[in-house]
């Protein structure tokens, strides 16, 4: 089951309070030296990033017996490949000497910050960037074929462009873990391309490119995942075809063909669950004048379908069966930076994870921003704290694995607004998929 992978992103376990004074603080605040009367904090949220996404910078000065009200706090940063630290902003204290800047876009590498106010210096927090990689091939409506005639080609792109890092191929196995299968290197230019050979048919590939930690990079880059079926090229003698590619759960597929020369001949369907062979025969029909036949099924699941007349047997195809998300929705269309939304939804078949999705902000697309396991009924309930300040737009969306196809939900566009000081707190992290 996915919901056993899910990991932080970020290593925390509970909901923080800004410290009190006097309080311990380690790693973010610090005194001056030989002074013991105010201390400063820093905190930047969310830790890990995409490219692109933007993070808040806030605090606190806490000076016992005195409301720390009314200074100046000067924050620097510095990104990893750079020398030194730079000038990130400055901002006044407000009631209780909580302090924030506005929200802050654009970082590409690793980046620490730290503040100073009066004499006083907080300790360093550093916020972690994964690239943005998106994967491009066909169209996932469109079976792919077996062999080295019907390669594909699979192309992305890594922002900032990353050249010379290592790119795999990823393909997710029956266990519902990701492999690779194939490797290669991202260019200058930030660009990779994959073509492949798949080789049995009657499967579904569900995959996706991952980026490693190169460079100025920690943090691996994953893209969005994409989902087909694997079928064969046809047989001439006897031809089969699916009439919608994938179809909904509780939907029926019709599959059609022709026997060449077959007028009045049985024809005979045979079917399996993708990864669990051999072939069983469902039922018979005979071919019209034109050796022409028709069925129609209700898969719940996704199913690998063959037709036979006497010896001869058609290709292979697969009819993948995608998800249905209901009833999905969120709590609000505008929040204050820093607070959380809550996206609802049910899935059917119930699913071992739900994926909440943020749009990417270079090149459209989408990269997963939290994850959840819904209850048995497929119910779900993924809480998310946002920050940032104006646009964000979010999905939900249930993955692809053996047993059904993936399916997202319509796009959630979100306001951010500002956050006044005092009101920005350390949050939990979010969980991302192993």
């Amino acid at each position: 089951m996915r919901s056993k992978m899910l990991t932080t992103a970020v290593t925390a376990a509970a909901m923080l309070a800004l410290a009190p004074a006097g309080a311990s603080a380690a790693g973010h605040s610090s005194r001056a030296r030989g002074a013991a009367t105010c201390r400063l904090v820093i905190q930047v949220e969310p830790h890990v990033i995409t490219n692109g996404e933007p993070v808040q910078v806030f605090g606190q000065l806490l000076c016992p017996g005195k409301t720390g009200e009314g200074q100046t706090v000067t924050v620097y940063k510095h990104s990893a490949g750079t020398p030194g630290y730079v000038l990130d902003g400055t901002a006044t204290t407000a009631a209780a000497g909580f302090y924030s800047l506005p929200p802050l876009s654009g970082l590409s590498t690793d980046t620490t910050f730290y503040a100073t106010a009066l004499t006083y210096r907080s300790g360093k927090q550093t916020v972690k960037v994964a690239p943005q990689v998106t994967l491009e091939g066909p169209l996932e409506t469109t079976p792919l074929l077996t062999g080295f005639r019907n390669r594909t080609t699979f192309t992305g792109k890594v922002n900032p462009a990353d050249g010379g890092a290592e790119v795999d191929l990823q393909r997710e196995n029956g266990a519902e873990e990701w492999g690779t299968i194939q490797k290669t290197t991202v260019t200058a230019q930030g660009g990779f391309t994959f073509i492949h050979t798949f080789v049995v048919p009657g499967e579904d590939a569900n995959l996706r490119a991952v980026v490693r930690p190169h460079g100025p990079f920690d943090v691996r880059g994953t893209s969005n995942a994409r989902s087909y079926a694997i079928s064969q090229a046809e047989n001439p003698k006897l031809t089969i075809v699916e009439k919608k590619y994938p179809i909904s759960y509780g939907e029926s597929v019709t599959i059609t063909g022709v026997v060449k020369g077959g007028a009045g001949k049985t024809v005979t369907l045979t079917e399996h669950a993708v990864g669990k062979k051999p072939f069983e025969t469902l039922t018979s029909v005979k071919a019209n004048g034109s050796g022409e036949y028709e069925f129609v099924e209700k898969p719940t699941i996704n199913t690998v379908y063959q037709t036979t007349s006497g010896t001869v047997k058609s290709a292979v195809i697969f009819e993948g069966v995608s998800y249905v998300l209901t009833d999905t929705a969120v709590s609000a269309t505008k929040v204050q930076s820093g607070q959380s939304l809550t996206f609802t939804g049910t899935v059917t078949p119930s699913d071992p994870v739900v994926y909440l999705e943020r749009q990417n902000t270079f090149g459209g697309g989408y990269h997963v921003a939290n994850v959840v396991a819904p209850n048995s009924k497929g119910e779900f309930s993924i809480t998310q704290f946002v920050f940032g300040l104006g646009k964000a737009v979010f999905r939900i969306k249930a993955p692809g694995n053996h047993e059904n196809q993936a399916a997202a939900s319509t796009p959630f566009p979100i306001e951010v607004t500002p956050a006044p000081p005092g009101s920005l707190k350390p949050v939990i992290p979010s969980k991302l998929p192993l």
